[in-house]
């Protein structure tokens, strides 16, 4: 395990660190007074800016040896870290490169799941730690928990300092929460009718990145949260009426027209959207966060959907390049609508 960085502080390697949840949680690391590190291809959002002070480490996680290059693993010097964030690995093959890239090397390593991997539908609510993992629609989430089951029998058979965390939807003022992104905003202020998937009555938790930051970054560096795995999640679990309709008051549409559709029709009619929905929004999900909040008290709730709405459509109205309606999505929606209804 690598020394301490600046006063108080914690060297912390960031893998990735340009994406919705890990640019907020770089800045957080940053402002609390850590250390950081951020290793990627060096393709850097120019949405989501590293802040000063960062060190940038060019290198592709996919390819070993450029990693082993950028951190000096040949040299007299290697570069030391007590916390490696993972925000990339998606596979176990991806997880075996890191164990044998950081095994031995670091006193924590947190890598990104997703809460996605619980129970779904899940047998009971609110969802905890506890919750089986186990779906059958998203391949993306059995990968999650392939992952997870290779990091748990390292820690239980090596130490290995694994901490697992599982975003919920976690957004920034760059994305959407809908199935047709900003083709749905387009849509609304052309009063064509947006399609909502089942009655819209179910409840979805949705986490803004700078609330998600508080939690994730709390955990840096706790031995309590070494061997151990936390949703992060926030407490706010709108409606997705609720979301769809604070998204055009954001866009200062008056009377949009909803049409609410089975989500096994809209997934029949648009295959792309199938996994996403059926194994994951088409459920209510509500989320119990005692245990991140046990050891990160300062974690809360502060920035819910109806402003958050705002923040994304302002920034939206203000980056023309983000103002892309998709042809497919906007096909698909129509030919939905076409369907006989009952």
């Amino acid at each position: 395990m690598g020394g301490n960085g600046r006063a108080g502080g914690r060297r912390i390697l960031f893998i990735g660190g340009s994406g919705v949840i890990s640019s907020a949680c770089v800045a957080r690391a940053v402002a609390v007074g850590h250390e950081v590190a951020v290793l990627n291809r060096g393709t850097s959002s120019r949405h989501r800016p590293l802040p000063d002070g960062v060190r940038e480490l060019a290198a592709d996680i996919r390819q070993p040896d450029s990693v082993r290059g950028a951190l000096g693993y040949d040299t007299a010097s290697p570069l030391e870290f007590d916390v490696v964030c993972e925000f990339l690995a998606f596979t176990p093959e991806h997880i075996r490169t890191d164990l044998e890239l950081f095994e031995g090397r670091v006193g924590q390593y947190v890598f990104i799941s997703s809460a996605s991997a619980y129970q779904t539908p899940p047998s009971r609510l609110p969802v905890t730690e506890s919750t089986p993992l186990v779906n059958p629609e998203w391949q993306y989430s059995r990968d999650k928990i392939a992952c997870e089951d290779l990091l748990v029998e390292a820690v239980r058979e090596r130490g290995f300092p694994a901490t697992i965390v599982r975003p919920s939807h976690t957004y920034d003022r760059t994305l959407l929460p809908t199935m047709g992104g900003y083709t749905d905003i387009a849509r609304m202020r052309a009063g064509r009718p947006v399609v909502v998937h089942g009655d819209g009555t179910s409840l979805w938790t949705i986490t803004h990145h700078r609330d998600f930051a508080v939690a994730f970054v709390g955990l840096l560096g706790n031995p309590l949260a070494v061997g151990d795995a936390f949703h992060i999640t926030g407490d706010h679990a709108p409606t997705w009426n609720q979301i769809y309709g604070w998204l055009a008051d954001a866009a200062g549409v008056r009377d949009p027209e909803f049409v609410h559709v089975a989500s096994e029709t809209i997934a029949a009619v648009h295959p792309e959207w199938g996994p996403g929905l059926l194994g994951d929004k088409a459920h209510s999900m509500v989320f119990d966060n005692a245990k991140v909040k046990a050891l990160v008290p300062e974690f809360a709730t502060t920035i819910t959907f109806d402003r958050g709405a705002h923040e994304i459509v302002s920034f939206l109205d203000a980056t023309p390049e983000l103002q892309r309606i998709d042809p497919d999505a906007d096909a698909a929606f129509d030919r939905i609508l076409a369907l006989p209804r009952r």
